[in-house]
């Protein structure tokens, strides 16, 4: 006995995220990565020679500032509900 499928739902491929969500996350990892090359620099190349610029305000607080944004930003992206 064969059983026809009228529901074209069923029979449709779906994604568990849409096209929205994955460009969100892509604009959330872009915010990660703007927040770890903050975080590098300064320092030195001499390593006898000791330089403070390594505890500036943009290395110490806002690029884990921006990180933590970022993520959150990805959380955000991953729960966000399509209109579909």
């Amino acid at each position: 006995m064969e059983v026809k499928n009228d529901n074209k739902e069923d029979s449709k491929f779906s994604m568990a995220l849409s096209k929205e969500n994955y460009k969100l996350m892509l604009i959330g990892l872009g915010i990660i990565l703007i927040g770890f090359i903050l975080m590098g620099g300064g320092g030195s190349d001499d390593p006898n020679v000791f330089d403070e610029s390594i505890f500036s305000f943009t290395h110490i607080t806002l690029a884990p500032i921006v990180v933590l944004f970022g993520f959150c930003f990805e959380i955000y992206a991953i729960m966000k509900k399509s209109n579909d």
